[in-house]
């Protein structure tokens, strides 16, 4: 009896040792690191965050609060707004009616309007795909036009646009949580909105919805959703492809939803964006893995200038792809102040983070000066380690560098001329190819404007004014208010 019971101990003590020895999740606790440092740096009040992968969810964590003043954590009874992901939704209700023979998306988009206001070579498969501004279905430019698709599926399908979402994806998936934010009495389970300024500060919600925006969710139903794409059962396979390819190639949209290449890799993702809420979901289909990030206020996307078609400019999506799909779990996220580290390994995903960083930081700089000259460090070293940026510049660099110099300006820092060569470089070169790209006909404009040079400003203020087949936004408004000035 003695020696029965010494074995038991024994294999008590032993199995208690191997429960201590079992390996952390390195993924996880890198991640999750990363994500507090993106928080915290980021100044974002609450966020919730998701991975699934094959239809299992990997990592579910809540960081902060959801609201302040009452110190509430958020957690998973937590609504968001999710903004733009609503574009999604309203991609899968189109598919459905194209599977219903109710529309093709080859029908004239004024066909769906009280009154034509659009050309009519413009089709709803070129709304849809944010291909309808400037030289129809040859260039991407994301637009308000996308909430036309509200007709659209109202016209087609002869309900209205909250009965078609309720009809086709609310009630088949049993969204609990999932609603079109109308007014005040839908906000109690709504994370407190919030906004970066002085410090941070109570924000506001955006009321009202369309095929655009409006949709309050949590972690738990998109995951929902999220499966119901990947197994094909809310649209088909054929219809789910269609949706996820780009419109055209190197385009980074398709139908309600943005994808990519990187590393070999199709990223089909998108992004939401308030004043004082933001969201991410980003999927790798080959790897049948997902990531969801909501928070309550505009930081999770802002920095990152998304509305260009670049999820890697974003520094969170860049911790998921490290840790989760790339194994580069060792590669620090952030990048120190006083030493800048040297590509190891994977050189590409090296710029891309360091760009991502340089990006963020010249956001940050209008809330602290000192983060210019950490862009500015970024930059410099990238520009060193890879001289020939024509290779990889895009509008996003060109929005980095631009910002530095507005940084310095409005807060009367001097004049900032380090990355002036670059600037004209890289919007030239945008400019070769799209000659009416609002973004870098502004970027230059402002150069010269700074300059003092009214007649070459002028002429890149005018190619906005000018161009044609573009919906008034706020570059339009504030080319023309300087021309005005300018007479």
């Amino acid at each position: 009896m003695k020696q029965l019971l010494k074995i038991i101990i024994l294999l008590a003590f032993v199995s208690g040792c191997s429960e201590k020895k079992k390996p952390i999740d390195k993924q996880a606790a890198q991640f999750t690191s990363e994500l507090t440092e993106l928080k915290d740096y980021f100044k974002i009040p609450g966020l919730a965050v998701s991975i699934e992968k094959n239809g299992e969810n990997i990592y579910r964590e809540y960081f902060g609060a959801a609201d302040l003043e009452k110190s509430i954590n958020v957690d998973s009874t937590t609504l968001f707004p999710i903004a733009s992901i609503t574009k999604a939704f309203s991609g899968v209700i189109i598919m459905k009616l194209v599977e219903q023979e109710k529309l093709s998306l080859d029908e004239p988009i004024n066909k769906f309007l009280a009154k034509p206001i659009l050309g009519d070579s413009i089709l709803v498969k070129h709304v849809l795909s944010h291909t309808s501004q400037g030289n129809v279905g040859k260039n991407f430019y994301y637009s308000s036009r996308f909430g036309l698709i509200t007709n659209v599926i109202e016209k087609a399908s002869g309900k209205s646009f909250s009965e078609m979402m309720e009809k086709e994806i609310l009630t088949p998936l049993k969204l609990k949580n999932t609603f079109l934010l109308k007014d005040s009495t839908q906000i109690s389970r709504i994370a407190k909105p919030y906004i970066l300024d002085n410090g941070i500060e109570k924000g506001f919600i955006d009321y009202g919805y369309s095929s655009s925006a409006g949709i309050v969710s949590n972690l738990e139903d998109l995951a929902i959703f999220n499966e119901a794409l990947d197994n094909n059962s809310i649209i088909d396979k054929e219809s789910k492809e269609l949706m996820f390819s780009s419109f055209k190639k190197d385009m980074p949209y398709g139908y309600g939803i943005f994808n990519q290449q990187f590393e070999n890799l199709k990223i089909v993702w998108a992004y939401g964006q308030y004043d004082c809420y933001s969201s991410l979901l980003l999927k790798i289909p080959s790897e049948n893995i997902t990531l969801t990030l909501l928070a309550n206020n505009s930081l999770l996307s802002d920095p990152a200038r998304l509305i260009n078609g670049d999820v890697t400019s974003s520094l969170f999506a860049l911790s998921f792809l490290k840790n989760y799909v790339l194994e580069l779990t060792e590669m620090p996220l952030f990048e120190k102040q006083d030493s800048i580290s040297k590509p190891l390994s994977n050189t590409a995903f090296y710029r891309k983070k360091i760009l991502g960083q340089a990006l963020a930081e010249s956001y940050m700089a209008r809330f602290d000066p000192n983060k210019l000259k950490t862009s500015a460090k970024l930059l410099n070293h990238i520009f060193a380690e890879y001289p020939d940026y024509s290779d990889y510049a895009d509008l996003n660099l060109l929005h980095n560098l631009s910002f530095l110099k507005n940084v310095a300006f409005y807060m009367e820092l001097g004049e900032f001329n380090d990355f002036d060569n670059q600037i004209l470089d890289i919007g030239k070169q945008l400019l070769q190819k799209e000659p009416n790209n609002p973004y870098a006909n502004t970027y230059l404009g402002n150069y010269y404007a700074r300059k003092g040079n009214t007649e070459k400003a002028k002429t890149y203020f005018e190619n906005i004014v000018n161009a044609t087949n573009f919906s008034n936004n706020w570059y339009t408004k504030e080319a023309q208010q300087w021309l005005n000035e300018n007479k």
